[in-house]
């Protein structure tokens, strides 16, 4: 079996959740850096991978795919060898679906972009984004929290998708001094991560 192809930049977090996925299934893949903020480094045939010009894009053996959910579980069901990201029980299966539902459209949209990005990128911090996201930071925090089991994962006894998903955003949440600050309010999560952040270093 020929190797994937993922395309992307390295600091995406959606690229760095296909590549946490792959590493952990213990697949070798080729890495093209497409960085669709800089035109110089986007080949003029990306839209031929990815339609709409986002990342990341992914290729295995003339298959190509596109939308982080779907290469994730592509890559969970086509290589075997390692144990399933993505578990049989429903209800488990139901819970991950949910997590990386709140993860896209809450957590993600806010703790790196309106509090990492503007705390830690930014040349000029615009402190009043930071505080109005605050709110909305804990309402994301306090759902996965109440979604958590007394497992060290956050859905069973073992690694799974949700975790593959949290871990690139929390690896730069936590980054802030805001989330560093915010964590600790959150026994259950801060817990999950202090076992799960050796994937985080693997991104690094």
């Amino acid at each position: 079996m020929s190797k994937p192809t993922l395309y992307g930049a390295s600091y995406s977090v959606y690229v760095r959740i296909i590549m946490l996925c792959l590493r952990e299934k213990g697949i070798a893949f080729d890495h093209r850096e497409i960085d669709i903020f800089n035109p110089e480094q986007t080949p003029s045939d990306y839209l031929q991978h990815h339609p709409f010009g986002k990342i990341p894009a992914f290729e295995h053996e003339g298959f190509k795919l596109y939308e982080t959910s779907a290469i994730t579980r592509y890559i969970d069901e086509a290589f075997t060898g390692s144990a399933p990201l993505f578990p049989s029980s429903i209800q488990e299966r139901a819970r991950i679906n949910q997590i990386i539902s709140i993860l896209d459209n809450y957590a993600y949209p806010v703790l790196v972009w309106d509090i990492y990005v503007e705390a830690c990128e930014a040349d000029s911090p615009d402190e009043e984004k930071i505080s109005a996201a605050i709110p909305k930071a804990k309402t994301c925090l306090q759902a996965l929290e109440s979604l958590c089991g007394e497992n060290t994962y956050l859905v069973g006894q073992e690694l799974s998708l949700a975790d593959i998903y949290a871990c690139p955003i929390f690896s730069y949440f936590l980054e802030s001094p805001q989330g560093k600050d915010l964590l600790p309010d959150y026994p259950k999560l801060e817990k999950w991560w202090n076992a799960v952040k050796v994937y985080g270093d693997k991104l690094q």
